[in-house]
């Protein structure tokens, strides 16, 4: 399923998601969601899908790898002034 659904920002900010939308991801009274601000828009997602999320845009990342390469390139720069 995918689809474009009009919402209208009710009183104290709130947000109804239709029905369609929780049933078909899950949603019950409750749930946590992430609303993250981006570029393009506004997003909603569940917890899970946040993480998911996070670990496709690190997938294949050398995070360790990108920190040691700062850090001594930093430690150059010093050595260097």
């Amino acid at each position: 399923m995918s689809g474009t659904y009009a919402v209208t920002m009710g009183d104290r900010g709130r947000l109804v998601v239709p029905a369609e939308v929780r049933a078909h991801a899950g949603l019950d009274a409750g749930v946590p969601l992430i609303l993250l601000e981006t570029p393009g828009g506004l997003v909603v997602m569940t917890r899970e899908q946040a993480r998911d999320h996070v670990r496709g845009q690190l997938a294949g990342a050398d995070l360790v790898a990108n920190l040691l390469a700062e850090r001594r390139a930093a430690a150059d720069r010093e050595d260097a002034a």
